[in-house]
């Protein structure tokens, strides 16, 4: 009888220790909506506060300074009260096309290799090697473009300056080659198998495979990979501000030093600039333009994604 009632008090408490665990189990998955929820909500008002903080300074810079000065002419020399921004974004562009120049063709050969032909011994040794490569800090690729980069590049063209474009441009093509290989080889990845060996039944060689139907079928993706890294390209600050110098030139040659919009963002804000001055503002409307830049390259990175996507 003893036994008996033991074992009911037994059961008794197993069942309460499983509805505590229920209502625990419970309250918990109704909990992490509302933080992934909270979580997403803070991105989204964390974009929106950099948006409206550079709206309002830029509203008041042009209150002083006009839309056609500022986007129309090519003299920017803040100092002197000049501020025309076609310069900076000549020596964003001319950045940006030398690095893609460089990147493109490594970081899709890599993402090819990776996904097509390593073994995976020789994956899992390339792999973290690129990971490396993405992980170095900026201002580093700055100064190795600086000291090692230009160096060669000055015996190879004589005459070449120490700050120019065409060693910045390298150096951050170097630093975006990780961005566009690690998203390309994802999206090739993602490519079903069935696919490549329909093509090999059908007597297609791995080179004809590859190129004829693995890269178009993961052609959205390797695309959108090519304008992330035009977008960071765009963006990048500390190896253009090292190594291409601060002369804002209207010029596509480069050899030539020049100065990029992110590059006077940092040189108008360690500078000898005063709070409230049309320079101070001047920064905003810079950034508010690099702003646009980059919000435009990843709404058409989004673009291509959608439209171009396969399914399977």
């Amino acid at each position: 009888m003893e036994s008996s009632t033991n074992q009911a008090k037994s059961v008794q408490l197993m069942i309460q220790q499983n509805k505590r665990k229920k209502n625990v189990r419970k309250t918990t998955e109704s909990l992490i909506p509302t933080f992934l929820l909270i979580s997403a909500v803070i991105s989204v008002l964390t974009t929106v506060g950099i948006f409206f903080t550079l709206l309002r300074e830029s509203i008041v810079f042009f209150t002083e300074v006009s839309f056609a000065e500022f986007f129309l002419s090519a003299h920017w020399s803040p100092w002197t009260g000049s501020f025309g921004v076609l310069s900076l974004i000549a020596g964003t562009l001319l950045i940006t096309l030398i690095a893609i120049a460089v990147a493109l063709p490594l970081g899709f050969a890599s993402a090819v290799y990776l996904s097509e032909y390593a073994t995976p011994r020789t994956r899992r040794v390339i792999k973290p090697v690129l990971e490396v490569l993405a992980g170095i800090p900026t201002v580093v690729y700055g100064f190795f473009a600086l000291t090692f980069v230009t160096p060669i590049l000055q015996s190879l063209i004589p005459g070449l300056l120490v700050f120019n474009a065409l060693s910045a441009g390298i150096v951050v093509g170097i630093m975006i080659v990780p961005m566009i290989a690690s998203l390309s080889e994802d999206a090739m990845n993602a490519v079903p198998n069935s696919l490549r060996e329909g093509a090999l039944a059908m007597g297609a060689t791995k080179l004809e495979t590859t190129f004829k139907v693995v890269v178009p079928a993961a052609l959205s993706g390797i695309v959108a990979s090519v304008v992330l890294g035009i977008s960071r390209a765009i963006g990048e600050t500390m190896i253009v501000t090292i190594a291409a110098g601060a002369s804002p030139n209207l010029t596509f040659n480069p050899l030539e030093s020049i100065q990029t919009l992110t590059s006077f963002i940092v040189q108008g804000a360690t500078g000898d600039t005063s709070f409230g001055s049309t320079i101070y503002y001047s920064i905003y409307a810079v950034g508010m333009t690099l702003f646009v830049f980059t919000f435009a390259m990843n709404l058409l990175s989004q673009y291509i994604v959608r439209k171009f996507k396969e399914d399977y």
